[in-house]
């Protein structure tokens, strides 16, 4: 008896831990909209109270599946890349340095293991969505009160930067229509039309407020995209048209998107026939660079930490805008394959399509991760966005807990668990 008193106190112990550790995944996902310090505490917290109470069996089954294998796998090939990066002559410091945005990856296997045993990811959904929704609440603020004491260095953005902002809020406003076009169907108006409110205010934020150039491009596809789920050739051929009219309003009423646009524009005629130095010019010149840093060592790459050494050699005689060096080419593949090759931009592009694959199932779980994933991807092409801390961490825990909400779906368990519930209240 007194065995399994102790027994049971043991699983109990377990339990609380494992909801413990669930509960600082919400609060990872509220604090990550606004605290880079704050998310950073709840993640090394998170760690030390989810790692007992996940067995070996669990996480060696995520990692040896594509999706979660596939970011452990990079992280050490990333890893054995400090060895050959001495071949470059890069110090120690740059290549741990190098290394640091590879390991947020290893929490993908972890968060997948948590999740597929949990059924709390709802809450971390719910969380992150109020959480932005406060941040819009914030950034309207400022906007229409210019006179309160609380002043941030970027018009509209409350905290951290414009890009994670509008990047944020183009996330939730695609989420957000998807789930009112099932309500729609479903014939729950008052819901549906709450959710559209709420994802025009978020669009209106992105318009008219702040935006990065990067979510102006990351917008159409998801569009296309939301699209096609709900209506397949019919939704993107509505999507076309439709653009077709919001797009000109869209220019002629926001004098801000017009500039933004406008000023993108100039700066890319300005490079191409100039040498001054603009934030367009900057990007196209490292992404530039990076590319015949490629070409030198396109195998396995220069290793992990080169990036800054491969900016200082090409700079050496330079003027103007090629006289710039950086440590960040602004461009997730040539981030990676300047330091690993073909190899390990290889490796970063299974590791996408395996996520993708993940989430290819229909239901609005599977459209939640989808549009995590597509969003990085995409944005991805103009910013080295899973090195960066928000943008990283947003992926990861996207898609570590809208995956591992997906698995739990899918377990035979659950399966039998939610049929045998069905039975029980079917009249």
């Amino acid at each position: 008896m007194t065995q399994l008193m102790d027994l049971r106190a043991k699983v109990l112990d377990r339990e609380a831990l494992a909801n413990g550790a669930d509960w600082l995944v919400v609060a990872v996902a509220v604090s990550l909209p606004w605290s880079t310090t704050a998310t950073g505490i709840l993640i090394a917290l998170w760690l030390i109270a989810v790692v007992p109470t996940l067995s070996g069996n669990l996480v060696r089954r995520e990692v040896a599946s594509a999706a979660g294998g596939l970011p452990v796998l990079l992280w050490v090939i990333a890893a054995i890349g400090m060895a050959w990066a001495s071949w470059t002559e890069v110090t120690w410091h740059e290549r741990l340095g190098g290394l640091d945005g590879f390991h947020r990856l290893l929490a993908i296997p972890i968060l997948l293991a948590q999740f597929r045993r949990s059924a709390h990811g709802i809450w971390v959904l719910h969380g992150y969505l109020g959480s932005v929704a406060a941040l819009l609440l914030a950034s309207f603020t400022l906007v229409l009160f210019p006179d309160l004491p609380w002043h941030t260095p970027t018009y509209g953005v409350p905290v951290k930067d414009y890009i994670f902002q509008s990047e944020q809020f183009l996330i939730c406003t695609v989420v957000l229509l998807a789930f009112a076009c099932t309500d729609i169907r479903a014939g729950r108006w008052a819901t549906a039309m709450a959710l559209i409110a709420l994802a025009t205010l978020f669009t209106v934020n992105i318009l008219f407020v702040t935006t990065g150039r990067t979510t102006l491009l990351v917008i159409p596809v998801l569009a296309l995209l939301l699209a096609w789920r709900e209506l397949r050739w019919k939704g993107v051929l509505g999507a076309v048209l439709t653009a077709a009219i919001i797009v000109p309003a869209a220019w002629f009423a926001s004098p801000y998107l017009r500039q933004r646009l406008q000023t993108s524009l100039h700066d890319y005629q300005v490079y191409l026939t100039a040498d001054d130095l603009s934030s367009t010019a900057e990007h196209l010149e490292f992404i530039r660079k990076s590319i015949s840093f490629v070409e030198t060592a396109p195998l396995i790459g220069h290793g992990t930490g080169s990036i800054p050494q491969q900016f200082r050699n090409s700079v050496a005689g330079q003027t103007g805008v090629a006289s710039l060096a950086s440590d960040n080419p602004h461009n997730q593949i040539l981030t990676v394959a300047v330091q690993l090759g073909l190899l390990g931009a290889s490796v970063l592009l299974a590791m996408w399509a395996a996520h993708l694959m993940l989430f290819r199932g229909a239901g609005l779980t599977n459209w939640i991760g989808l549009v995590m994933v597509v969003q990085n991807v995409v944005a991805s092409l103009f910013n080295s966005h899973l090195f960066d801390f928000g943008e990283g961490w947003l992926y990861v825990f996207g898609v570590g807990v809208v995956g591992g909400m997906v698995l739990h779906a899918r377990d035979p368990a659950h399966k039998a668990n939610a049929l045998k519930l069905a039975r029980t209240h079917d009249p």
